[in-house]
């Protein structure tokens, strides 16, 4: 086999990168703006990466996958599933990471329509299962801010307080 030949077989081919690039972001950890500016530095600029020209498309995809994780993680600490779970901390924890994405968003300057509106609904769906395990002995709550920084969050969300269901002051910190 010729050199160039048997060099070009052990050099993934661009898509591979790209998808393995992909797959990290999108599964990165607390802050998957970090994990993206690791992989366009990698891809882009480091001595060891490949070195390479992305165009649009293939940033655009980058920028996506740091958003899909971002918005998730926004997300899990409101999942009521995962009040058991290692991973959860609470709602504490959703408003700073909502607040992050919001920053995140203006860097790139990138948006994520409606989102709000999600992040809304799981927190009112939360609620509700929080009075219900709370008002039946199950659990206590798990609901680890106070009533004034949980109004500040259903603003930052466009969800007046009126919407949540009665009852969820008694689940906040003093």
């Amino acid at each position: 086999m010729k050199t160039a030949e048997k060099k070009q077989k052990e050099t993934p081919d661009r898509q591979s990168i790209l998808e393995d690039e992909l797959l990290l972001v999108r599964n990165s950890g607390e802050i998957p703006e970090i994990a993206l500016h690791a992989s366009l530095y990698y891809l882009t600029g480091d001595e060891d990466g490949p070195k390479l020209v992305l165009g649009d498309e293939e940033r655009e995809a980058l920028y996506s996958a740091a958003l899909e994780r971002a918005r998730e993680i926004v997300l899990r600490d409101l999942e009521p599933r995962n009040r058991t779970l290692p991973i959860f901390r609470g709602p504490a924890r959703s408003m700073a990471n909502w607040r992050r994405l919001q920053d995140f968003c203006a860097r790139i300057q990138r948006c994520c329509p409606g989102f709000n509106k999600r992040v809304a609904g799981a927190l009112i769906t939360f609620l509700e299962a929080e009075i219900r395990d709370v008002g039946e002995g199950r659990k206590t709550s798990s609901v680890n801010c106070s009533a004034g920084e949980l109004e500040r969050y259903c603003g930052e969300l466009s969800l007046h307080p009126s919407f949540l269901p009665a009852g969820w002051t008694e689940l906040c910190t003093k």
